[in-house]
């Protein structure tokens, strides 16, 4: 008997344990839930008729707005069925709201819980529409915050080169428009490295930022060098977007030699920092946007990062602001990284945007490559 119950119990568990993940994973059924919101009603209820002074009429607006946070549209009117019971049965006990008493179900009451009730049927419905529930909701969004971090992530690179990349969303955002795409090719010998600024910024281009950090990706290594651009132009042009339009910049640099090629889809000119002059020199490569019309050339401009060498690449929300002129911000993006000069530029990438660009209402990115 004592064994039989263990089992009875250990099944038990486990079939609590299943529908309360599957709930939580938006697999399972909502019974459990509803279950515990139609409890809820009728206590409260009965702490509203023998605790009104601790317990209001308006109490009821907390399982009312858990309903449209946990529960489908259908078991949410059955909820709402009960509250309603729930004040009419107040009503009764406590008397008409004309009647003097000090607690009682007011217009003012039954219109607060209608308006909650209403809200959160709004976002029932808007969850069943769109086939996500709220539980999951926030771990999707979090995931593909990870996803674009992750593709962001620049591949190790050998004794003698550091690079870093620094991504600052518009308002504060977990969304940019902005992305980085690196890889090694060649064996490891070739670094190939894409900043793209995708039309728009923070949340409203951070869903087709995480589709073409995706696709550039895939077509990062797998094309020839010269051909990543014309790919990915005729990709954004298959998309038929309102905004379809990106710029985008692709570095290709010879972990070897040192020497590279920067081919430019309208993207701001890259800066380097000749050791030898102490000068820094605009690479600019010449390149229609992306999206615009099939058939765009790219082409691109040569240099050779030595030792002590820096490559800085960027988006054009460091450099940009109204009122001031492109290069003005560019000279003043320069003259923040020449202090860094003696010290080293490791950790600089995001000590420039703070420096330069730390309440611009825009996407930013700055991909530093260092040559020690």
């Amino acid at each position: 008997m004592v064994a039989k119950a263990r089992r009875t119990l250990h099944r038990g568990r486990t079939l609590l344990r299943k529908s309360a993940v599957d709930y939580f994973r938006g697999d399972g059924s909502d019974w459990l839930p509803l279950v515990g919101l139609l409890l809820t009603v009728p206590a409260l209820a009965w702490a509203t008729t023998a605790l009104p002074d601790w317990c209001p009429p308006t109490a009821l607006v907390f399982p009312v707005l858990l309903g449209g946070l946990l529960l489908r549209p259908a078991s949410l009117l059955l909820l709402y069925a009960a509250a309603a019971s729930a004040l009419v049965v107040e009503d009764a006990v406590l008397g008409p709201y004309h009647s003097g008493a000090s607690r009682t179900v007011t217009p003012g009451t039954v219109l607060v819980v209608s308006a909650v009730a209403f809200a959160g049927l709004m976002i029932a419905q808007f969850r069943s529409r769109v086939g996500v529930p709220w539980r999951r909701g926030g771990t999707m969004l979090f995931d593909l915050r990870e996803r674009i971090r992750v593709q962001s992530q620049l591949p190790q690179l050998p004794d003698g080169w550091h690079a870093e990349m620094a991504l600052r969303p518009a308002g504060g955002q977990s969304f940019s428009g902005d992305f980085v795409v690196a890889t090694r090719t060649g064996g490891g010998q070739v670094l190939e490295a894409v900043l793209t600024d995708v039309s728009g910024k923070g949340m409203d281009a951070g869903s087709r930022a995480l589709l073409l950090s995706g696709a550039f990706g895939g077509l990062l290594g797998s094309l020839p060098p010269h051909q990543f651009l014309a790919a990915a132009n005729g990709y954004l042009l298959r998309q038929d977007w309102d905004e379809g339009f990106a710029t985008s910049v692709h570095l290709v640099l010879d972990l070897e030699s040192g020497d590279y090629e920067l081919l430019s889809a309208g993207h701001l000119p890259g800066m380097q920092l000749c050791a030898g002059t102490g000068r820094w020199e605009e690479k600019a490569a010449d390149g229609m946007m992306l999206g615009v019309f099939e058939g765009a050339e790219f082409d691109g401009v040569k240099g050779t990062l030595n030792s002590g060498d820096v490559l800085m690449l960027f988006t054009d929300g460091l450099v940009e602001a109204s009122g001031r002129d492109l290069a003005e911000g560019i000279d003043r993006l320069i003259g923040e990284a020449e202090r860094l000069v003696a010290h080293g530029f490791r950790g600089a990438a995001w000590r420039l945007i703070e420096a330069v660009a730390k309440d611009v209402n825009d996407d930013r990115a700055l991909l530093i490559i260092c040559r020690d």
